[in-house]
């Protein structure tokens, strides 16, 4: 079955690479389309087997899935552009999380998936999280799981949980990546470590974490537990983390949540 994607911006391709570097498709079966045709045909040369549609239409008439890797004010939009080209047969995953599966369904007669992927699942790694709508069939659900599996753990969510599990999964390798960027550039001002030696020490840091998590040696309350003996140096910054940290993730969820509100508001206006 041929697979098509619509917008290649960051997630569309990080997406198209993880599928193919994953080989949960070949470069024969995708056919991807931009508003800016030159980033299409950027990735065409990277992956020559790709086919750049001239269109979107053009690629929901050569394809059976289709990614819809746009922004979320411009997916009512394209999906009205598109009414002329949508069969039942169809699969529709849209990767944004404003828009739900029931709205999408509204919208269109094919069956739909949203699936809200992470820069994570780039190195195949990670959660991607997927919600399917009622007019899936088991095949279509199965084709899904197993594009998705390969790239990813596919993790279901209903919407009740959507924005704080996107805020962990998706958003989280940003804020993580920006403490470990904080901490590093403490340590290059504060010590006479350079910031080239401090990054290589934090970046295999962070990726033995993930391995130690990964393999199930430790749990992150357990793994603090050894590492933070009694009396010791470690327990002196976790104190002060404590300290400083009291509430700021509760404040980041909140802005978080406010934004993600009003992006959904401004969906239902277009969708009513």
């Amino acid at each position: 079955m041929n697979i098509g994607v619509i917008g290649t911006g960051n997630m569309g391709t990080i997406l198209i690479e993880a599928l193919l570097d994953s080989g949960a498709v070949q470069a024969e079966q995708l056919i991807i389309t931009n508003r800016t045709l030159a980033k299409a045909f950027n990735i065409q040369k990277t992956y020559p087997g790709i086919t750049v549609a001239a269109d979107p239409s053009e690629t929901v008439k050569q394809a059976g899935i289709i990614f819809l890797c746009v922004k979320p004010l411009d997916i009512y939009p394209l999906l009205q552009q598109l009414a002329p080209y949508w069969t039942n047969e169809h699969c529709l995953v849209s990767i944004t999380s404003p828009i739900n599966v029931k709205q999408l369904e509204a919208a269109v007669p094919c069956q739909v998936v949203r699936a809200i992927p992470s820069i994570t699942n780039r190195a195949l790694s990670g959660s991607i999280l997927v919600t399917f709508g009622s007019r899936c069939s088991t095949t279509c659900r199965q084709t899904i799981n197993d594009l998705l599996g390969r790239i990813a753990t596919p993790v279901y969510i209903d919407d009740t949980i959507t924005r704080v599990a996107s805020d962990i999964a998706s958003c989280g390798p940003a804020f993580f990546s920006y403490l470990l960027q904080r901490f590093i550039n403490a340590a290059a001002a504060k010590t006479a470590i350079t910031k080239e030696q401090a990054m290589l020490l934090a970046t295999n840091m962070i990726i033995g974490l993930g391995e130690l998590l990964k393999q199930d040696f430790y749990t992150l309350q357990t793994l603090q537990e050894k590492v933070c003996v009694k009396g010791g140096i470690t327990g002196e910054g976790i104190a002060v983390l404590e300290q400083e940290m009291d509430g700021i993730f509760e404040e980041l969820l909140t802005k978080t949540h406010q934004k993600f509100d009003e992006e959904v508001e401004k969906i239902k206006q277009q969708f009513l």
